[in-house]
């Protein structure tokens, strides 16, 4: 791609993943972080050239790109707080699965001649940390470009072409409006739903006679709680409608299940396969 020098702020999972795969594709890396061993880490296995946890300005000036990897409240603090050091020209994007609640202070804390062009990688790990980075995982992953009317058509194919160099398998384009309402059906409701189903029963003895149905409902149940419960609380209005519509197809199912309509219970069934095939196309 056309920007070869890149600065990852935050090598957690996804900025870890950021960075192993931009080098692998022969980019130029650096890093910020507040874990001087996530620098360490990432220095001893070759994908970054360069890190820091305190002075951030040296590596902002030299990047012609940079990738925020930072929980959504964190990014904006530290857009405030760093931005000015970033030279006219640098494209900024970030990893955060919240676009409304984001992208416009950011934006607006970006000095002139800095775009910032938000961006969502679909793909991840039940686990955190640089130290569990692996490209391989957006291979298979769908990656949401979320452009505002302050984007130019330059900062949009720079983030068509990092998606591209990364190897996501469907880049898409979506609003920060219809971003938020999708990851709240597609994202936080199925997450929300795990957890649920692992605070529904606190029998102990389930882990003894589960099955793999319940394991693959609940894998995402191992969940970030500092992470989470942000996008929750920062998307709650199209979570809470998610959460509404699910309840009503439940109740649905409940009710045809109570009434004994085989019939009802089978037309689901069909529509449901039927759905689920369309994401194995």
């Amino acid at each position: 791609m056309e920007q070869r020098n890149f600065c990852i702020v935050g090598l957690g999972l996804l900025g870890g993943s950021y960075a192993r795969g931009l080098t692998e594709a022969g980019c130029r890396v650096t890093a910020v972080d507040v874990r001087g061993e996530a620098i360490r880490f990432a220095l001893d296995k070759g994908w970054i050239a360069q890190g820091t946890t305190e002075d951030a300005r040296p590596l902002l000036e030299q990047a012609e790109a940079v990738v925020l990897g930072l929980y959504p409240h964190a990014l904006i603090d530290w857009v405030r707080a760093n931005a000015r050091f970033l030279r006219p020209g640098t494209l900024v994007t970030d990893v955060c699965g919240v676009k409304q609640a984001v992208v416009g202070p950011v934006q607006d804390a970006m000095p002139e001649g800095v775009e910032f062009i938000a961006s969502h990688p679909m793909a991840g790990k039940e686990v955190s940390g640089v130290e569990y980075a692996d490209s391989a995982i957006f291979r298979p992953a769908n990656f949401i470009i979320t452009p505002t009317e302050r984007n130019t058509p330059r900062g949009i194919a720079f983030a068509r072409q990092l998606a591209e160099t990364l190897g996501f398998a469907h880049i898409a384009q979506l609003s920060c409006a219809e971003h938020d309402r999708m990851i709240g059906y597609v994202s936080q409701l199925t997450h929300a739903i795990a957890v649920s189903l692992m605070n529904a029963n606190g029998d102990p003895r389930l882990c003894e006679f589960t099955g793999d149905s319940f394991r693959d409902l609940t894998r995402i149940a191992r969940i970030n709680e500092h992470l989470w419960s942000e996008l929750f609380l920062l998307n709650r209005d199209a979570l809470c409608a998610e959460i509404e519509q699910f309840e009503a197809s439940l109740t649905d199912l409940k009710e045809k299940l109570q009434a004994g309509d085989e019939e009802g219970l089978k037309d689901l069934f069909r529509r449901s396969t039927a759905r689920r095939a369309m994401f194995d196309r």
